[in-house]
């Protein structure tokens, strides 16, 4: 008789996690939104550099260094979906 007891609906009154896991969960959706948007932002800013530097130094590879700063953006959208 004891296996028919599983298979019952469960009791409302038993809590089946603590009570702080959903600030848990919350929270690390939190983390990985502001760390994928962090990271994208400083990927931007490193390759918009490199492009900067490169304008001076040789002004016609200059759209080859576009796709860092374009892979970046799509990193930290991805993350960003990844998240939610």
């Amino acid at each position: 008789m004891d296996a028919y007891r599983y298979l019952a609906e469960p009791d409302m009154h038993e809590a089946h996690c603590p009570s702080y896991a959903a600030s848990l969960g919350y929270g690390g959706v939190v983390a990985a939104v502001a760390l994928s948007n962090f990271g994208s932002a400083w990927g931007t800013w490193k390759s918009g550099v490199s492009v900067i530097h490169t304008g001076i130094r040789h002004p016609s590879s200059v759209m080859k260094n576009i796709i860092p700063i374009v892979m970046a953006g799509g990193v930290g959208i991805f993350w960003l979906l990844v998240a939610v």
